[in-house]
Order: C-alpha cells, then sequence, then structure tokens
C-alpha cells in the first residue's frame, strides 16, 4: 500500500478530531460576558488540545515524508497512534467541565502521555522498515530529545496533579511549545536528501 492512503486516512480522522471537539463548545444560556466567562476553562481547554492536534497533524505530514515503504506494523503503529489521539476530545471536555481539577488533569496528560509514546513506536516503524539506522528519519531525529523531555515532562505533570494541578497544566503548555516551532529536522535532511549530487 502507498503512504498516501495512509497519510489521506490519517488526515481524515486528525479533522473529525478537531470537528468533535469544537462540537463539544457549547454556547451559553445567557447573554451576557459573564455567561461567556462560565466557559473559560471549556474555551482554554478547546485551544490547548486544538494546538497539540495540531502539532500532530503537522509533525506527521513530515514523517510520512521519509516513509519509503509502507509495512503492516507501520499501518498498526499509526491506528495506535490515532487512537490515542482520539482520546483527546473526551480528556478536553472533562478538563474544561471539571475546571481543571486534579484526576481530570491527570487524565489528560495521560492522554498525551500515550499519544507521545504511540509517536516514538511509529517512528521506531517507519525507521525499522526504512533502512533502518540509515534512515532518513534516524539520522533527522538522531537521540529525538523533544520526544523524551516531552515523556519526562508528561509523567511528572501526572504524578503532580493531585497536589498542583496549575503546575501540570503548566508542564502541558511547555512542551506544546516546545513543539510549536516547527521541526526543521526532518524537513532539512529530506531537502537535503532530495537534492540532486554533482
Amino acid at each position: 500500500m502507498g503512504k498516501g492512503r495512509l497519510e489521506a486516512f490519517s488526515d481524515g480522522v486528525i479533522a473529525i478530531i478537531i470537528t468533535i471537539m469544537v462540537l463539544d463548545l457549547k454556547t451559553p444560556q445567557a447573554t451576557g460576558l459573564a455567561a461567556l466567562a462560565e466557559l473559560l476553562p471549556v474555551f482554554l481547554s478547546y485551544v490547548l488540545s486544538f494546538i497539540y492536534v495540531g502539532i500532530y497533524w503537522n509533525n506527521h505530514h513530515h514523517l510520512l515524508h521519509t516513509c519509503k515503504h509502507v509495512t503492516g506494523r507501520i499501518l498498526w503503529a499509526n491506528l495506535h497512534l490515532l487512537f490515542w489521539l482520539s482520546l483527546i476530545p473526551f480528556s478536553t471536555r472533562w478538563l474544561g467541565e471539571r475546571r481543571f481539577t486534579g484526576v481530570p488533569v491527570a487524565a489528560y496528560g495521560g492522554v498525551l502521555l500515550m499519544s507521545a509514546l504511540a509517536w516514538l513506536i511509529l517512528q521506531c516503524a517507519i525507521i525499522a522498515a526504512n533502512e533502518g539506522g540509515e534512515s532518513i528519519l534516524q539520522k533527522a531525529i538522531g537521540h529525538d530529545w523533544k520526544g523524551k523531555v516531552s515523556c519526562v515532562c508528561y509523567l511528572a505533570a501526572i504524578l503532580i496533579s493531585p497536589w498542583v494541578h496549575w503546575v501540570s497544566l503548566g508542564l502541558y503548555v511547555i512542551v506544546a511549545l516546545i513543539w510549536l516551532s516547527p521541526d526543521k529536522r526532518i524537513e532539512e535532511i529530506t531537502a537535503a536528501a532530495a537534492e540532486p549530487r554533482s
């Protein structure tokens, strides 16, 4: 199977995830600004989750750029990633409706952690199927400090969320900021590999 079909399916699932999240934003019953203020936690959780889903969509596109061969293992690893991403709307709604309290904050972090681990598994599957240590992806990510730091931050946020959930939320925002600036590693090495040699 070509990677085009895999990418199209993934794009469709991610678009549905964003649609579900925005449908969870309910209009207030009242008409004043106070009614909007009541919805602020729900809106802020939506913004954070939208950024996360956007980061995954953007980097998924770059990731598949490095993939020459799609195997069954890659297909299952990709589905595994999409499974965890599909739980973001649920955890986002719970986080916002419960106004960033301990257990919903931990659950949100759990979904982010599992998504990050699923991402690492997908990377490994693509590397294994595409020239291993000599693959474009392996050269681009190197030791993948961003991926590892993200997982550590998520785990720390989950563990401290029952006591200082605002610090946990801060860690989620920091990880999003780390990934928000476009990851040029894959882009640069793919461009260099595509240049004709003289």
